[in-house]
């Protein structure tokens, strides 16, 4: 390039031009880490947060560990945080500056690349990314800046530095994860695969708070844009923090592990191509074919196939980008606000009695340890109660009972931000559950097939579990953009199947087969946090116990229990995942008003007025399945589906109804296929 530069002419001018973008490119990514500026900040942190933060809690042994890796190995470490407030960026470097582990470079968004804000960055390790890898100018990619960007991050881990990367790309706006972004983790594999170093150790974190200093993120799931951050903004934002407090928050550290190892173990793995949910889903809802056609043998064979090295490499990166955001968000601790707010708005929506709740919290939490999920709170169930109560007081109302204890009653508020807000805390334990809620949405499913098959009570209907495993496989495929139920490396098969052996445990169904009745409890004994000391066998005492799950297994049949503890919980589950299948039914809906091409963005923004005036009305069951969030997710689950078709036509995407759903008829067996699964 220097000698280029050298020569007269056009070509001297184009490469002087592309040396002066690249510089500036360069000046406002770059990081300038100070470690006195870093020893300040944690000073002046550490008296802030003990204003607006009851606790800050980390687990020294998963330091040490960290700490031990870091010292070893000497290879460069990448943390992948889950992403939930802008506090988590200050918190991870806090907590690694304050126990002697070397502050990472942390990717972040150029949206905080404000004045005089982003030299205090650069200084705490930042440096400043696109919100969007492959931000498109005059309609070519910026091969320019991801070449910089690629040569940054290479030079950083070249040098053993350590690396903060948020996947998620942004603050998760719903309380769940949002879908993993892998670019940044790309350049990462990349760096590794052409040995220019010779490892990288990855360490999921996860982070919980009871409340995150946002508050909530009302603004946006009401439909208005996200605004600029700006000096003003967060002069606001500190002064609202210091008035307040936000609970206790909590930071755990995974077990690092070797990327080198993890990518050889994949690539000596047959890798199965991405789903298509259109091809896997559309004969189930629109030909009535049974959900085994999921796994027939031409889709076993459509999986077995060799892929393109180029979609390998895809699909080792996606894959490692949701493992790590899965284990992340599973290792995250369920804090006490989280509970609070699911028992208020799942199992105790039309109000409850304080010492009610305080039962409920206890059962739910022993519930949440047992499933191998960790808590961010300890103490006496009530006065943990209280605390969470106090941190929700804007979304629930409190009033004294009439009863004769003068016990207070606690109901959640029926406004549309009050259900948004107690929506997002709540959906904080959503993954605790959502195998069991699948499963319970997929028995009422079932029975009401059964019941238009042989006209029987649900009550005395046999369900067979192969049946009903499959159901539920092909629901959570729907639900693909709501919520992770398995990471990569585990069949959803096994997950469904572990959470019918675990409903079975706790006596919400047992076994009706009369040669396995000694396996299943009683119908109406046990209340459901009471669990069986042996996981049950899913086998006869002939099966070869080597061989392959699932290939010699002998399907059982399975009734609901009668008990109304039971039941309460069945329900409960069913709950949890109602305000998904009403936004995805009221979609279904919509889309037959959907008579020409209309643009994306205005598309969206009908159909999200148009749930939330169903809610307003009160004619949505559930207030906050009219979440922004949530119809940008149904857009998004429709295209892949092929219900919607989009064009690219000047930059702007429209969309229409793909000639499969045209027929009325197509339209209304898709909208049948969600009620089955809703509780109505």
């Amino acid at each position: 390039m220097d000698a280029a530069a050298s020569q007269p002419g056009p070509e001297q001018k184009a490469v002087t031009k592309v040396k002066q973008k690249a510089r500036a490119f360069l000046q406002k990514m770059v990081a300038n880490i100070s470690p006195a500026f870093i020893r300040l900040t944690g000073w002046v942190l550490l008296r802030l947060f003990n204003g607006f933060f009851w606790s800050i809690q980390i687990h020294k042994g998963q330091l040490e560990m960290v700490k031990k890796a870091a010292t070893e190995q000497k290879v460069p470490m990448v943390f992948l945080p889950v992403h939930k407030s802008h506090i988590d960026y200050l918190l991870i470097t806090l907590i690694l500056f304050c126990h002697n582990i070397k502050a990472p470079h942390i990717a972040a968004g150029n949206n905080l690349s404000i004045p005089v804000l982003s030299i205090l960055i650069r200084k705490l390790g930042g440096f400043f990314i696109r919100r969007k890898m492959e931000e498109i100018e005059d309609g070519k990619k910026d091969i320019l800046y991801r070449s910089l960007l690629h040569t940054y991050t290479e030079e950083l881990l070249r040098q053993q530095q350590f690396l903060e990367v948020y996947l998620e790309g942004t603050r998760s706006r719903s309380g769940k994860p949002s879908p993993a972004r892998a670019g940044m983790l790309s350049i990462v594999v990349d760096t590794l695969c052409t040995g220019t170093i010779s490892d990288v150790l990855v360490v999921p974190v996860g982070i919980s708070y009871d409340r995150i200093i946002e508050g909530n993120y009302n603004s946006e799931q009401l439909g208005k844009p996200k605004k600029n951050e700006s000096w003003w903004g967060i002069a606001c934002g500190v002064f609202r923090m210091l008035r307040k407090n936000y609970g206790c928050v909590r930071v755990d550290f995974n077990q690092p592990f070797s990327l080198k190892e993890y990518l050889d173990t994949q690539r000596s793995r047959h890798i199965p191509p991405p789903l298509s949910l259109e091809h896997t889903l559309m004969p189930t809802i629109i030909s009535a074919q049974p959900d085994a056609l999921l796994f027939d043998g031409r889709e076993e064979e459509q999986m077995n196939r060799e892929l393109p090295d180029d979609i390998l490499r895809r699909q080792l990166i996606d894959n490692l980008a949701k493992h790590v955001l899965f284990t992340a968000n599973k290792s995250s601790a369920i804090m006490s606000t989280h509970i609070v707010a699911c028992l208020l708005l799942y199992r105790h929506r039309q109000g409850v009695v304080l010492s009610k709740l305080v039962e409920d919290f206890f059962n739910m939490k022993e519930e949440i340890l047992s499933r191998d999920f960790d808590l961010g709170f300890s103490g006496n169930s009530e006065d943990v109660v209280m605390r969470a109560l106090h941190l929700l007081e804007n979304c629930i109302s409190v009033t004294s009972s009439s009863n004769r204890n003068g016990e207070f009653t606690i109901t959640p508020n029926q406004t549309v931000q009050a259900l948004f807000e107690l929506n997002f805390y709540s959906n904080g334990l959503f993954h605790v559950f959502i195998s069991d809620a699948i499963i319970a949405c997929s028995v009422l499913s079932l029975q009401r097939e059964l019941v238009m098959e042989s006209d029987q009570l649900p009550s005395s209907l046999l369900l067979s579990q192969e049946r009903l495993i499959r159901k539920a496989a092909a629901l959570s495929l729907f639900l693909i953009n709501e919520v992770a139920v398995a990471p990569p490396c585990q069949t959803i098969y096994q997950v469904f199947h572990d959470a019918v052996t675990r409903l079975i445990q706790y006596g919400v169904l047992y076994v009706a087969d009369e040669d396995q009745e000694e396996l299943s409890p009683s119908p109406t004994e046990e209340p459901w946090p009471k669990k069986f000391n042996e996981p049950l066998s899913w086998r006869s005492d002939e099966e070869d116990e080597d061989s392959d799950f699932g290939e010699e297994q002998r399907d059982r049949y399975l009734k609901v229990s009668v008990s109304v503890e039971q039941k309460e919980f069945f329900v409960f589950l069913q709950r949890l995942l109602s305000p998904v299948l009403e936004a995805y039914s009221g979609a279904a809906i919509f889309i037959h008003s959907l008579s020409q091409p209309m643009a994306e963005s205005e598309y969206t923004q009908r159909l999200f007025r148009y749930l939330l005036t169903r809610t307003e009305r009160g004619v949505a069951a559930y207030g906050e399945s009219a979440t922004h969030y949530l119809v940008k997710n149904t857009v998004r689950t429709f295209k892949e589906l092929g219900v919607l078709k989009e064009r690219r036509e000047n930059k702007v995407t429209t969309l229409e109804l793909s000639s499969t759903f045209l027929p009325q008829a197509n339209r209304n067996k898709l909208l049948q296929y969600i009620l089955g699964f809703t509780l109505l």
